[in-house]
Formats: structure tokens, C-alpha cells, sequence
């Protein structure tokens, strides 16, 4: 397993930036709309709400879950222009995951590379590389050159920073590695004595995420253990499959679906469970896991995308490789009889998220924004 180690990469901020921050920044930023409630959504609102008095964020929508994109994506890119004509844009922040969004997020730079204007490409997407290896060659060059182009591109761990630079023949100071950033709770309950050890998954439903995976560990358990557990599942997508499933395992008792719940019902399942599981086959850096780590709740994962830089396995949690249903089992039945694990596991799992506070992160951004507004090069 990979050592977990968060690794910033910084940048000084020259004497010609620390003279003129004081002027007012004009970003715009695209994305998914503000309420999406995936990882991407949860990152531009951190940003959104954290901006200091001399930066200026106009977020653009490219997705608001409709069916109709190209009208948003239309509308949206017509609106940055008209911004970029009458010079009330200085920079560009773009969130990015693959495929489509890809596609449609090259357009907009290359419009803002025709108004010689600043571009940080935020990619987010955990299938990047299967969708690179799919595009034929003259799409991967032009892809290649849009990214290169860029004045950074930012990247969710040291993992996907060597595989943009392998694979798009960026230049290693160009890829920023930004961890997602999180924010700490106020207070967190303890968990001594739990009379009935809590598992808790976050996100998608689907085989990606492991959700399949899951309940079959948990159908493995000894019926004398499963009295004790519960395996909250909070999402949306395939959710009637999924209590399909419980059912032909005859584990239906055991879980509960609550459908994709909203900020304040998600901090009340944290507060709720004893273990956080995603058994993912591919990941950015998923949200979900690090909002968990700062509720010192520990961790059973997969050491894919940038999960192995923040867990670190039989340290601050338990790391299996994807589709081990039997690895997942015997992980959970060590949480649920070892209590000090599980308290050992949680403190270790905040310390590392508190790294990634939402403040520190915010500051690195803003000074980001000021630093390339002003053509620096990274």
C-alpha cells in the first residue's frame, strides 16, 4: 500500500503580486450549478463563500442536471463573452470532471486564451484517464494543447498530478496539487459503548462506489455479529437495485436508504455512525471521505485515485482493493469488535483532515488568483 503523505506544492508570491492585491479581482468561474450536490458542487461553494473583500466571483453554471446542457452551456458561454468584451473578467477558475464536461470546459478556455486571459483548469473527475485513452489521437493532441495552455492546472493528489503530466506532457510546475478542502465540526460526539456499531456510505449508488460490494461483506458477517450493526447507505442512482440485493441476501433488516440527504441531515449521519465505507473502483478525492475523516469516524476504503495520500492503511483506517467483498468483511469485523481501533482510527483520520481546512485552503486559492492575475508563471 502507498504511504499516505500530503505533499502542498507552493508558490512564492512575488513582490510585483504582494504590491497590487488590493485591486479587485474579477473572477469567473464555471461549473456545475451551485446546489449539485456532488463533490464538484461542494468545492466551488467553499470558494464561493469564502472570497475576501478584493476578489469578485461570478460563478457560470455549464450543468444544472437538466436535459437541457447545450442551452445552459450556450447561454453560459455567451454571457463570458459579453463579460470578456466589455473587460470585467481577469481570470478564469474552470471545474472540470471528463467526457462531455471536458469537451464543452476546452471551448471556454479557448475563448479565454483568445482574450488572453488566465486560466486555472480544476479537474475533479475520476475517470480521466479511461476517457483520454478512448478519444482518438487528433482529440487528444487538441485536448493536450487547451491544458498546456492553461496558466496552472489544478489536481485532487500527487497521483493524478503524474498521470496529467504523463499523459498530457504538462510540465510539473504547472499541476498544482490541491487536496478537496473540508470544514471541522464545531463539536463531535463520542462514541464510547455504542450499543449498535453504525456503518455509513456516502454518494452514488452504483457499482463504482462499491455499494454492491458492501452489502454482500455485510451478508457475510456471522448472524450472531449482524445483531449489533446497522449499514446506513445515503444516496442516490440505483437504489432500487440495491434493496433488491438486501433482500436476496436476507440482509434487509440491517439497512437503511435514506436518498441523497442534504448539508444539515449528512452532518447528522456523521454524527450518527461508528465506521465510514466506500469500497470504490475509482475516485478523484471523494468529499465524502474527507468530510467523515473530520468527524473522526474511521475509514474502510480502496487505495484508488487520491485516497491512499490521506489514508493510510491500519493507520488511519482499513485500505482493501476494489471488489475484495471478503477483505471488506473481515475490516468491518474488526471495527466492530475492537473499539480502541476504531477510536485509534478516528483520531488519526482528523488529524490528517484537519490539514485540509476549508481556511487554509481558501487562502492558497485567493493567493492563486492574484498571483496569475498578474502573468506570473508557476
Amino acid at each position: 500500500m502507498q504511504s499516505s503523505q500530503l505533499n502542498f506544492n507552493t508558490y512564492p508570491i512575488s513582490k510585483k503580486a504582494k504590491g497590487k492585491t488590493s485591486k479587485l479581482l474579477n473572477v469567473v468561474m464555471f461549473g456545475p450549478c451551485l446546489s449539485e450536490k456532488g463533490g464538484m458542487g461542494t468545492v466551488q461553494k467553499h470558494i464561493v463563500r469564502s472570497v475576501t473583500q478584493d476578489i469578485k466571483i461570478k460563478h457560470i453554471a455549464t450543468w444544472t442536471g437538466s436535459k437541457n446542457t447545450i442551452v445552459i452551456f450556450l447561454k453560459g458561454l455567451l454571457l463570458f463573452i459579453y463579460k470578456l468584451l466589455r473587460n470585467q473578467v481577469d481570470l478564469i477558475h474552470i471545474h472540470v470532471s471528463e467526457r462531455g464536461s471536458f469537451l464543452r470546459k476546452s471551448i471556454i478556455a479557448t475563448v479565454a486564451f483568445i482574450f488572453s486571459k488566465p486560466v486555472i483548469m480544476h479537474t475533479h473527475g475520476c475517470e480521466f484517464h479511461i476517457f483520454y485513452d478512448s478519444l482518438p489521437i487528433p482529440l487528444k493532441y487538441l485536448l493536450n494543447k487547451v491544458l498546456q495552455n492553461c496558466a496552472c492546472v489544478i489536481v485532487l493528489s500527487e497521483s493524478w498530478k503524474q498521470l496529467y503530466q504523463e499523459k498530457c506532457g504538462l510540465s510539473p510546475n504547472k499541476v498544482l496539487v490541491r487536496y478537496n478542502p473540508v470544514v471541522t465540526p464545531e463539536s463531535i460526539p463520542s462514541k464510547v459503548n455504542s450499543e449498535k456499531i453504525v456503518f455509513l456510505i456516502l454518494g452514488k449508488v452504483n457499482e463504482r462506489k462499491g455499494v454492491f460490494d458492501l452489502l454482500h461483506a455485510l451478508s457475510e458477517l456471522s448472524p450472531e455479529t449482524r445483531k449489533n450493526v446497522e449499514l446506513i447507505i445515503a444516496g442516490s442512482g440505483e437504489v432500487d437495485k440495491a434493496i433488491a440485493l438486501t433482500k436476496t441476501l436476507d440482509i434487509e433488516s440491517l439497512v437503511r436508504f435514506t436518498g441523497w440527504v442534504n448539508y444539515q441531515v449528512r452532518d447528522q449521519l456523521l454524527a450518527e455512525a461508528d465506521v465510514f465505507v466506500l469500497p470504490s473502483y475509482n475516485e478523484g478525492l471523494p468529499m465524502a471521505l474527507l468530510e467523515a475523516m473530520a468527524w473522526k469516524i474511521p475509514v474502510i476504503t480502496t487505495p484508488v485515485g487520491g485516497i491512499p495520500e490521506v489514508i493510510e492503511h491500519n493507520q488511519t483506517g482499513f485500505l482493501v482493493e476494489p471488489g475484495n467483498i471478503k477483505a471488506i468483511t473481515a475490516s468491518m469485523l474488526s471495527l466492530i469488535e475492537d473499539e480502541s481501533l476504531r477510536d485509534k482510527f478516528g483520531k488519526a483520520a482528523y488529524e490528517k483532515a484537519s490539514l485540509l481546512d476549508i481556511k487554509n485552503y481558501s487562502k492558497e486559492i485567493h493567493n492563486l488568483y492574484h498571483y496569475l492575475s498578474l502573468g506570473e508563471i508557476l
